[in-house]
């Protein structure tokens, strides 16, 4: 195998077991290739191999990329991962049909006018600031109940939500913090776990799971 299937492989075989050790169905966890500074030749080498969803962080990179991807893909999904600026949402409209980073009301606003506009309204993971961390986007956890019931009201589907826990500490108890809000509040998805400790969010409920090196090397 090649190196991108032999990578591929084991992600898909780590997920596989650790839904098994949660007593879950493997199917229920998507995951979502983290395609940031990659190339199209390594992205379509996973479409080749049954990869359909796939994470940007820029905007600017994901219209670059993605449109002539798209035409000759049209079953990929493709995923706003990073933070998303308001004056950005009508081109994210356009572009993506899954944006985790919701995370104010401005910006709510702005995706739903954008996509009145679009005639088209992304699914959307509200982000949730599960460590507290001043210089990281998520709507704090005492806001977290306010922005749902707004986001329910408006037009955009509801996802779930997403988290990122703190870099350098234990990430479980963080997942476990946010699939607790997520019963809590009454939401099913949970967009947690990147290539470091996606093992970990799956066991801990995880319904997504973004991986890039993991997928595509360094």
């Amino acid at each position: 195998m090649t190196d991108a299937a032999t990578r591929l492989a084991e992600v898909r075989d780590q997920i596989a077991r650790a839904a098994r050790a949660a007593q879950r169905n493997a199917g229920d966890v998507t995951l979502v290739a983290v395609s940031k500074r990659h190339n199209v030749a390594a992205i379509e080498d996973l479409i080749a191999r049954g990869v359909t969803d796939f994470g940007e962080n820029r905007v600017a990179e994901a219209a670059e990329k993605w449109p002539a991807l798209r035409q000759a893909h049209p079953g990929i999904r493709l995923h706003m991962i990073g933070q998303l600026q308001s004056n950005k949402a009508a081109e994210a409209v356009e572009l993506f049909d899954v944006i985790h980073s919701l995370d104010r009301a401005s910006l709510l606003e702005a995706l739903v006018a954008a996509g009145a506009k679009a005639g088209r309204y992304p699914i959307v993971y509200v982000q949730v600031n599960i460590g507290g961390e001043g210089q990281k986007g998520g709507v704090a956890i005492g806001g977290l109940g306010d922005l749902l019931d707004a986001v329910r009201a408006s037009q955009l589907p509801l996802a779930g939500l997403m988290a990122m826990p703190p870099k350098d500490l234990e990430p479980g108890p963080f997942f476990a913090l946010l699939a607790d809000l997520s019963r809590r509040h009454g939401v099913k998805g949970l967009s947690m776990g990147m290539s470091g400790d996606y093992p970990v969010a799956v066991m801990l409920g995880a319904t997504a799971v973004r991986v890039g090196s993991a997928l595509f090397g360094d």
